[in-house]
């Protein structure tokens, strides 16, 4: 195995780095701590790590000083027997004059698939003249258990599939401050194409039949690699059916209770614990995401149905049956997308009147805001039921302004409170949440 790893740190020293589209996320690396960029595969965690390796090689490093494995290479597997350590050892029997003298740069990709890698990484960064970045496809990734395990020396970056400002950088369009009315025209003819084709960086170029095929397989592979492989579920059509469940159902309510109900109907033996444990996985994979509704009592809002939301909204619509699945449905899911990027604590608002909005945001110094989603507010009746559930919430939560996005329209209405801001979806994704 040592000869075998040589050979693979060797294969890379000759390859040509395709670093692709700038990312705006900006990860500060840290002396002493590993950096952790993890999201859903596929989304450009590696691409964004051969970006940091350019920017080194840019700046005079020496192509021998950085050391890239990825960890999903079979050949690799024996590692999991093995261990570690053979890594640092197969790199330095090939440069030697580097130990202790040179510092190095570790790039390890998608090493949660080593068991144990924790101590050996925290180990790494104590002993050895080095900076590590690693990827990963778990939100375990971020927990406090591994913090702990890391004894501090790790900090997390979420990476997610392309921000429509993302998009129109891969378009070579103007995404940032002040736009004249051709670059307005030409965001807006993006958007319909962001609409089409989604975040995922693989799908942008290709043909609709391309896209849904590829989508397909990111839906199959997240599922099989990392919930029935990585959890060894005994009964992996559950987990499938389930996921094709809450695909068709994107942006609706949902309970554990109503969830085994489906699943028994189907035919499957999976109890409450299954199926909560199948919600939780889809999370930890950056798939599926569960908005809970706001309620100052934990026990309160756990106990509420919750919904459910997709890491974009393309994907839906190349893997959902399209039996319940609508426009308004993906729109309120991108906006979800959008919104994740910038905000971790994300709810659903119920007025005490119990009317709904879709989004309550909780920023990280305590600001709140209001986000209600509406294709279309051409409809008097369908304007009213927005306008007062915002009106409503806004009031109950002591806040001077709402946002509504929709489609295509923009105004600004004045309320004996405070101001709604109405969004087209394009210009909302372009402005409103940038990553953190």
């Amino acid at each position: 195995m040592l000869e075998k790893l040589k050979s693979i740190i060797l294969d890379f020293q000759e390859i040509d780095l395709t670093p692709g589209i700038a990312r705006r996320l900006k990860v500060q690396p840290v002396s002493g701590k590993a950096s952790i960029c993890i999201g859903v595969r596929r989304s450009g965690k590696s691409t964004y790590l051969q970006q940091v390796m350019q920017r080194l090689l840019d700046a005079g490093t020496p192509r021998q000083n950085i050391l890239y494995l990825n960890f999903f290479d079979d050949r690799l597997y024996p590692l999991t027997r093995l261990g570690l350590d053979l890594v640092v050892e197969a790199y330095f029997s090939l440069f030697p004059e580097k130990k202790g003298t040179e510092k190095i740069y570790c790039f390890f990709d998608e090493i949660q698939a080593i068991p144990d890698w924790e101590p050996f990484i925290d180990r790494l960064l104590r002993t050895e003249q080095c900076e590590v970045w690693l990827t990963g496809s778990s939100a375990r990734m971020l927990s406090k258990e591994i913090a702990t395990q890391m004894r501090g020396r790790a900090l997390s970056w979420e990476i997610f599939p392309f921000s429509f400002q993302e998009f129109l950088d891969s378009r070579d369009l103007k995404s940032t401050g002040v736009l004249s009315t051709k670059e307005r025209l030409s965001a807006q003819k993006a958007f319909g194409e962001y609409w089409e084709c989604g975040g995922f960086p693989e799908t942008l170029a290709l043909s609709s039949l391309l896209r849904v095929k590829i989508h397909q397989e990111y839906f199959h592979a997240v599922l099989f690699r990392d919930l029935v492989e990585r959890h060894s579920v005994a009964h992996p059509r559950a987990v499938l059916d389930l996921a094709r469940q809450l695909m068709d159902n994107v942006a609706s309510l949902y309970t554990v209770n109503s969830l085994t109900g489906v699943m028994k109907a189907h035919g499957h033996k999976a109890p409450k614990s299954a199926v909560a444990d199948y919600l939780e996985w889809f999370e930890d994979a950056y798939f599926l995401f569960t908005v809970r509704k706001y309620d100052a009592s934990l026990n309160k809002s756990n106990a509420n149905p919750k919904k459910i939301y997709c890491i974009d909204h393309a994907m839906v619509n190349s893997t959902a049956s399209g039996v319940l699945i609508n426009s308004g449905h993906l729109l309120e899911n991108l906006v979800f997308s959008t919104l994740r990027r910038a905000y971790s604590q994300i709810f659903y608002y119920k007025t005490r009147g119990n009317k709904k909005v879709d989004f309550l945001l909780l920023g990280e110094r305590g600001e709140r805001r209001l986000i209600q989603v509406c294709e279309t507010l051409v409809n008097p009746k369908t304007k009213k039921r927005e306008m007062d559930a915002l009106a409503e919430a806004m009031q109950e939560l002591e806040l001077k302004h709402g946002i509504i996005v929709t489609r295509s329209e923009e105004e600004k209405i004045s309320l004996a409170g405070g101001i709604v801001e109405v969004l087209p979806a394009w210009k909302f994704c372009l402005y409103f949440a940038q990553p953190r």
